[in-house]
């Protein structure tokens, strides 16, 4: 990824593409107050860049087929370069992970997956967890609301 300096042109195109991705070229142009052909080749900037790293459609889990949430912790045996590889690889692979953050702390990954119903998520942990001989234990927590989701990072002018 490149570094790249952000004007306020550009905060605002990335803020309001981060909220909606199908705005046509003119609208976005109109919204940073520049033409079509400078914001074509700020997003092309912004996309090499890794400023912009996908754009993709957000879809409600619950609409096709996985209901429920899930947060778990995972607290590792070890942590040897190889064994984290495993382990990344591993939850990478898996597409009821949603999210996995390496964290600090008493656990070693924060996982936010999704399943069908308590028999798809027991599997799962089958699958991720029982097993892997690395993974020393594991904490869940099922989520009862999803209160906020989002991916939206702060770029407003005046942020940064």
């Amino acid at each position: 990824m490149t570094a790249v300096t952000l004007d306020a042109a550009d905060r605002i195109l990335l803020d309001q593409l981060q909220r909606d991705a199908t705005q046509g070229i003119d609208v976005l142009a109109h919204a940073c107050g520049l033409s079509v052909a400078s914001v074509q080749r700020r997003l092309k900037r912004l996309r090499t860049s890794g400023a912009i790293a996908r754009e993709a459609a957000v879809l409600d889990p619950a609409v096709v087929g996985f209901p429920m949430t899930f947060i778990v912790m995972v607290e590792l045996e070890r942590e040897r370069r190889e064994q984290l590889a495993a382990f990344r690889t591993a939850i990478r692979d898996e597409p009821q992970v949603q999210q996995a953050y390496y964290v600090t702390g008493e656990s070693d990954f924060a996982l936010i997956c999704v399943a069908r119903d308590m028999a798809d998520f027991e599997a799962l942990t089958q699958r991720l967890f029982f097993e892997n001989g690395n993974v020393r234990r594991f904490r869940t927590s099922v989520v009862m609301d999803r209160t906020k989701v989002g991916l939206e990072v702060p770029v407003s002018p005046g942020a940064g």
